[in-house]
């Protein structure tokens, strides 16, 4: 049976992609994320990768870039002011086709806001980090054990799709401490016979690029990579749902809030009040799937989210006007409560009548 370790979020997200086959690490600290840095400086030359830290975090996600470019498992992580830095190399890679891996530890905002945790990155993450016509992958944690398990899936899962991959945690999970269980080090990584690593004349010649001059080239392009981000949203949806087969009233709440809201779910039970709780793990693709499941069932939604309320406009597309969506969140680094989530239950089912 696999031992069981302590460690902090931030932590386990490092170790477990140092197991995933990730050899080189480009990041800049912040807070709240910078024992993820620091763990890397520690371990990355014992597994003979590189660590290093870089003059900014524009300098660092281009170094994602090449490394990538060359058919390394790379990964560069940061916090909301540090992320926004990174957009336009982010860009670069969906422009060519690179796969790797970005975490964000959020903490409050706009501006340098607060080093408290938050969920206020969730539009960036899932609809605009970067310019132009892409998207990516978005994982949304809710425990030490499931960053450790997203950390060591998302390699492979970028490399699948040629895609740049994220892991949307949080000040709490990265650094709370919880028993995880790590995967075992990989031992064989995939062919990339796309990557810049010489071709000694056996094999065309491989460049990485993001700019086309024609129009109709870049068109195309665009196209077929769209075509790619719908066989995405068709296998790599994940969510967990607890309690929603009778559900009145289903509770959408992604990472740390996840926690929060199972636990006013599992006393609104008590009180003889039908909620339950889905919960996206996958930010985009968002689990339309799951929620379209309920949708025959549930009589009211409420989204819970640590911002002013983001996430709510994708449960309300995917509701699509066959119930109502209504929102609780706090921000600035507030954390709610369960209680208050457990009100806010209350509030609805009152109006509801359920």
């Amino acid at each position: 049976m696999a031992e069981k370790v302590l460690m902090k979020g931030n932590e386990a997200l490092a170790e477990s992609a140092i197991r995933a086959g990730c050899r080189f690490f480009f990041g800049y600290p912040i807070t709240p994320q910078t024992e993820l840095a620091a763990y890397m400086a520690k371990r990355m030359p014992k597994e003979g990768g590189t660590y290093l830290q870089a003059e900014s975090e524009i300098a660092a996600i281009n170094m994602v870039y090449g490394a990538s470019a060359c058919g390394a498992r790379v990964m560069t992580s940061s916090s909301s002011p540090g992320v926004s830095l990174k957009s336009e190399g982010v860009s670069y890679m969906a422009g060519a086709d690179l796969p790797g891996l970005i975490i964000n530890v959020q903490r409050g905002g706009p501006g340098l806001g607060s080093i408290q945790p938050s969920q206020s990155d969730y539009w960036q993450a899932t609809k605009a980090l970067g310019h132009g016509d892409f998207q990516m992958i978005v994982y949304a944690p809710s425990t030490v054990q499931e960053m450790a398990d997203c950390a060591y899936n998302a390699f492979d899962v970028a490399d699948k799709y040629r895609m740049p991959v994220m892991i949307l945690a949080d000040g709490m999970l990265g650094q709370m401490m919880e028993p995880v269980v790590l995967p075992e080090p990989k031992t064989e990584l995939p062919e990339k016979p796309w990557a810049c690593t010489g071709h000694k004349f056996e094999r065309e010649h491989n460049i990485a690029n993001s700019l086309y001059l024609t129009a109709e080239e870049l068109d195309r392009l665009n196209v077929e990579r769209f075509e790619r981000y719908e066989i995405v949203k068709q296998n790599e949806q994940l969510a967990e749902s607890v309690m929603v087969e009778d559900a009145d009233i289903v509770v959408v709440a992604f990472g740390a809030s996840a926690r929060i809201a199972r636990s006013a779910v599992v006393s609104a039970r008590k009180e003889g009040i039908k909620a339950g709780l889905i919960r996206p793990i996958t930010l985009w693709p968002f689990p339309t799937d799951a929620i379209k499941e309920t949708l025959g069932t549930a009589k009211v939604y409420l989204s819970v989210e640590m911002n002013m309320g983001q996430m709510v406009d994708d449960v309300r597309l995917t509701v699509n006007g066959q119930a109502p969506v209504e929102f609780f969140g706090r921000t600035g680094g507030v954390i709610p409560s369960p209680a208050e989530v457990l009100s806010k239950i209350e509030e609805i089912n009152g109006k509801v009548g359920a």
